[in-house]
């Protein structure tokens, strides 16, 4: 990895750290956020078009009232300036960002996360 890919990770990683400890305070069901950087690992090389935020809630119930309430919005809008002020711009956000539960990768993935994600 280049100095300057691990800079923007640092910096992404640094944000995201951001968001989540607000949407832990604010958002109902919200448990935690990653992020993917290309379709197979890092993609710095195409960057930001590939980069793709998951928002984690802990049951699929969540998830769905999240897509129908102003929490949605504002969730979308947190990630999106929170990134847009260390410059990084989604270019297209409501692709870009993406919303799961621990039960669906429990039930999908025997929980494993790292083989969801991929």
């Amino acid at each position: 990895m280049k100095k300057t890919d691990k800079l923007l990770e640092n910096t992404i990683v640094k944000v995201l750290t951001q968001v989540c400890e607000e949407s832990l305070e604010t958002v109902d069901g919200f448990q935690w956020l990653t992020h993917l950087s290309g379709k197979s690992g890092v993609n710095y090389k195409d960057f930001p078009r590939y980069l793709t935020i998951i928002c984690i809630f802990d049951n699929q119930s969540r998830v769905e009232k999240l897509l129908n309430s102003s929490d949605y919005d504002y969730l979308v809008k947190l990630i999106v300036e929170k990134l847009k002020s260390a410059g990084i711009q989604l270019p297209n956000a409501t692709q870009q960002i993406k919303f799961d539960s621990e039960e669906t990768c429990h039930f999908e993935h025997s929980g494993n996360w790292k083989r969801r994600l991929k």
